[in-house]
């Protein structure tokens, strides 16, 4: 049972989860181009600051197992204004963190905020918006990665010079103020997956999904689509500034560029999956990101111009990837376990980020020149990750597809 929306209603309802999706992705992507500055500001080295990288991921990885156990007990839009406020509370502790350490542990109450966010934006749009329209839906939530992009590094890098680095996280606490009036006015209840049925302990909800095989499956698609994204995403502007040869000055610009394209494509990427089948389109843009993942990996020296035309594809094509798969990956959840789905599925795609960035850690190094090596056996990694997931797909079962759309599941 869906909530039905008028097409203006259903308007303001993406475009106010796509703000909430916004902040969340914003405060997790300005931590990478501050790196410089808060190294300097604290007196740490490069391990410390991936410490501070890292606890987002863990404690998100962390909160999205815990939220399995509970959020689909609750009113979606009432949980979700609680989270979004908590996350607003623990940015704005980021910017008024006296040390390193204070900020450690804010950044991981960040995380913990913002990991359930992310959840809960997919699982009220699988609430919400038909099976037909899903992957649409999927492409104008998946703006906010477009404008945190282009946005998000040049904005937080403004700020930090000009002003200090504590600023972009007072600015981001701001927007959230705001995105909750939003919020307040322009989202529904949702309460249609409440049970009158008393389940008889926490964790009875995360057991009924991981006892559905099709749960399991469409959780290790996830990883398989996250890990062979960030294997490679991470470590894109170190790779740029020391084998490629870009000036500090211009890494913006490889954000700005692959931000404004993603910002048109998403949306056509989306249409398109509604359209031919969201199993077909995933495939075919899969496929094709596979070439980027090679290339942006073994690219020499390189002008700027260049550079940027490898970089724009990759983020065009490798974050395309993601559109279909999240309504595939959402559609595959049973309504009512909706949300304890999503919530492990967060967990799952956070433990896989995790993983996919220590992996590639340990194949990377420096050598005496100062040139990055072994980024290339990472394209390869990123790559077989990438077919696997490819494969894997159609073992998937999408619960809400109905019999005359294009795309197929098993019996």
């Amino acid at each position: 049972m869906q909530t039905q929306l008028t097409p203006q209603q259903e308007r303001f309802f993406l475009l106010t989860l796509a703000g909430i999706q916004f902040s969340h992705i914003l405060d997790f992507m300005i931590m990478m181009p501050l790196g410089p500055i808060l190294i300097a500001e604290f007196g740490i080295d490069t391990h410390e600051f991936g410490l501070l990288v890292a606890s987002y991921s863990f404690s998100a990885a962390l909160s999205g197992l815990l939220a399995s156990t509970f959020v689909d007990r609750f009113e979606r839009k009432r949980l979700i204004i609680l989270i979004f406020a908590l996350f607003g509370i623990a940015t704005l502790a980021c910017g008024l963190a006296p040390g390193y350490l204070t900020l450690l542990v804010a950044r991981g109450l960040a995380g913990a905020f913002g990991g359930v966010l992310g959840a809960m934006v997919q699982t009220m749009v699988g609430d919400v918006i038909p099976f037909a329209r899903r992957a649409r839906a999927s492409g104008i939530i998946s703006t906010a990665f477009s404008i945190s992009t282009v946005a998000g590094v040049p904005l937080s890098l403004w700020l930090a010079n000009h002003l200090q680095w504590r600023a972009p996280f007072i600015l981001i606490a701001m927007l959230v103020s705001g995105f909750i009036l939003v919020s307040i006015r322009y989202l529904p209840e949702l309460r249609h997956h409440i049970s009158a049925e008393k389940r008889a302990h926490p964790l009875s909800a995360m057991y009924e999904v991981l006892r559905d095989a099709n749960h399991v499956r469409a959780l290790l698609y996830s990883a398989l689509v996250i890990f062979s994204g960030f294997t490679v995403i991470p470590y894109i502007t170190v790779y740029a500034v020391s084998n490629v040869g870009i000036a500090q000055l211009d890494i913006p610009l490889i954000y700005l560029a692959g931000g404004t394209a993603t910002f048109f494509t998403a949306r056509l990427i989306g249409r398109w999956a509604d359209a031919q089948g969201k199993m077909e389109v995933y495939r075919m843009i899969a496929f094709a990101a596979s070439a980027p993942l090679i290339i942006v990996t073994q690219v020499g020296a390189a002008p700027l111009w260049l550079w940027l035309i490898c970089t724009t594809t990759f983020f065009v094509l490798v974050s395309g990837r993601f559109i279909p798969a999240m309504a595939i990956i959402t559609s595959s959840a049973q309504h009512r376990l909706r949300g304890t789905f999503m919530s492990l599925n967060a967990t799952t795609q956070s433990l896989s980020m995790g993983l996919a960035t220590t992996l590639a850690g340990y194949i990377i190094t420096q050598d005496n020149e100062g040139l990055i090596v072994g980024y290339p056996s990472v394209g390869y990694i990123a790559v077989a990750a990438n077919l696997l997931a490819i494969g894997f797909v159609s073992r998937i079962a999408m619960h809400d597809r109905q019999p005359d759309l294009p795309d197929v599941a098993p019996k």
